[in-house]
């Protein structure tokens, strides 16, 4: 399917490795014009070198708010501009809600709530102006159902949707959609870093109906789709990539 978004300038964060990887390669292989961002410069260059199509690549500290909207700015700068925004970056530290402090929530709001609302308002109002956009945030199935050990991120990501869907609301009748993908587990650092590859890991997968881990270009490629220009009437969306691991009806 040609998804229409040949030559649209798409900042994609966080996209070194893992899903955000994913995403930007999704993209790239559309014929859009990348900048991807990373907090190390070697593994931004390196990303921006495997990706190929003339990627671009900057340094940003997403966790830091100020450095969330830097990054959008710097990609527009070297851009001219930028048309699709990917929202993605490190998750807050894993932890059960009694073992984690109450000075920890800080952190994890700066960077799973609050660069999420920074790099949105960066992207947005040039978007509202050429009268289309696309925003697509990569959260996790944790907003729907809270995960073991992910105290900060389960509070932190809830409150980044609840901001999403706002602004989907309030931008739509501009030409520009605000939807978030929440990836269940999927075969990133990311995964393994919390759950380990031994017991831990196989009592998740235990939960998930299609019984195997995500695959990261699958993620990327319904990324791509929500960029789209069929996508064009689906905006305020939360939609769970988890193998069917979120079974409730609502």
């Amino acid at each position: 399917m040609e998804l229409g978004i040949t030559g649209r300038r798409a900042a994609v964060a966080a996209a070194s490795s893992g899903l955000g990887y994913a995403s930007a390669a999704a993209l790239v292989a559309e014929g859009a014009r990348v900048t991807i961002c990373s907090s190390d410069a070697g593994r931004a260059e390196a990303a921006a070198k495997q990706l190929g199509g003339g990627t671009g690549w900057v340094v940003a500290d997403l966790t830091d708010p100020d450095g969330a909207a830097r990054f959008v700015e710097d990609a527009a700068a070297a851009m001219g501009g930028v048309d699709i925004l990917v929202v993605n970056g490190p998750g807050p530290a894993p932890g059960t809600v009694e073992e984690t402090p109450a000075s920890a929530y800080q952190a994890a709001l700066d960077r799973s709530l609050l660069a999420v609302v920074r790099m949105c308002l960066a992207a947005t109002p040039d978007m509202r102006a050429r009268g289309w956009g696309r925003i697509v945030a990569i959260t996790s199935l944790g907003v729907r159902q809270p995960y073991p050990n992910l105290a900060l991120s389960n509070t932190a990501r809830a409150g980044a949707t609840g901001f999403l869907r706002t602004l989907a609301r309030e931008i739509a009748a501009d030409g520009v959609t605000v939807n978030s993908v929440q990836p269940g587990l999927h075969g990133t650092e990311r995964v393994t870093g919390v759950y380990g590859h031994g017991a831990a890991l196989e009592r998740q997968l235990e939960t998930i109906p299609a019984g195997r881990l995500g695959g990261p270009a699958d993620f990327g490629s319904i990324v791509a789709f929500l960029c789209s220009e069929q996508a064009n009437y689906l905006t305020g969306a939360s939609i769970p990539v988890d193998g069917g691991a979120y079974q409730a009806l609502l």
